[in-house]
């Protein structure tokens, strides 16, 4: 394939913003389409994230003390959680479009790039939205009790939205780095782990020394911390502005990566 067809494959040949508009919705209809389909994928992700915060509140809540009920505590943290399983998804499914022949096709029908991963990122988000009211309503149900103003609610919402999306480009890239499904789903480890080694499900103090400082510096914790404190009506401080900053420069990273190594593999 020539450089020039390439280029065209990634930035799109098209010229009319709405021919370009119409592509990128078409992406994102498919897989959006794609996601209902697969009813085990869904229904897993819909529900671990829902299991995993009984099994904290109930198994291991008694024996953390965060200072407050344990549910309103690992909500937040819950809900973060939901975006790498969403994200794992993402990444599998950019990878099965790179490896079984599905991204000729749509070299044939003048599809860019930019629009199939779109349409994954998009579809992703439509996961995740489900899955967050999903584990919201199981929160309020066992006892979480947010209190935000309304300014806070939406910082809330907003903050926990930039980070789906970013994550969700990040699993693009995953899906774009594996050669095979599977591995992409191996790839997406690091983004379900990383609600971890945060303050998404104990405090940090409570952390050995050597995982605190990592704790405090990645992008997990000022996103919880955030979400915490807007959901309950607290000052947020400079979490949110932090927690945007790092949004912002995953979504930058992945745009930029997702580019490079995308015209490799259409090469």
């Amino acid at each position: 394939m020539s450089d020039i067809a390439i280029s065209s494959f990634i930035h799109g040949t098209t010229t009319k913003g709405a021919s370009r508009a119409r592509s990128w919705a078409t992406m994102a209809g498919r897989c959006v389409r794609l996601s209902s389909r697969q009813v085990d994928t869904l229904i897993t992700s819909l529900a671990l994230p829902v299991m995993l915060m009984l099994l904290f509140v109930y198994l291991f809540g008694g024996a953390i003390d965060p200072g407050a009920h344990y549910v309103t505590y690992v909500a937040p943290g819950v809900l973060v959680l939901c975006a790498g399983f969403g994200a794992a998804n993402t990444a599998v499914g950019v990878a099965q479009d790179m490896t079984t022949g599905t991204v000729d096709r749509f070299r044939s029908m003048d599809v860019s790039g930019a629009a199939m991963l779109a349409g994954h990122v998009v579809a992703s988000v439509a996961r995740n939205v489900i899955a967050t009211a999903l584990v919201l309503g199981v929160a309020v149900a066992i006892g979480f009790r947010p209190a935000p103003t309304i300014g806070g609610a939406f910082a809330a919402a907003g903050i926990l939205l930039a980070f789906v999306v970013a994550i969700s480009w990040l699993a693009a890239v995953f899906g774009l780095l594996a050669k095979s499904a599977e591995a992409a789903n191996g790839f997406t480890f690091l983004l379900v782990f990383l609600p971890y080694p945060s303050s998404a499900f104990v405090k940090i103090s409570t952390m050995p020394p050597w995982i605190q400082s990592f704790a405090r510096h990645q992008p997990v914790t000022p996103v919880v911390e955030s979400i915490r404190a807007l959901a309950l009506g607290h000052a947020a401080g400079a979490n949110p502005w932090e927690a945007l900053a790092w949004c912002a420069g995953i979504v930058a990273a992945s745009l930029a990566g997702g580019s490079v190594l995308f015209a490799r593999k259409a090469h």
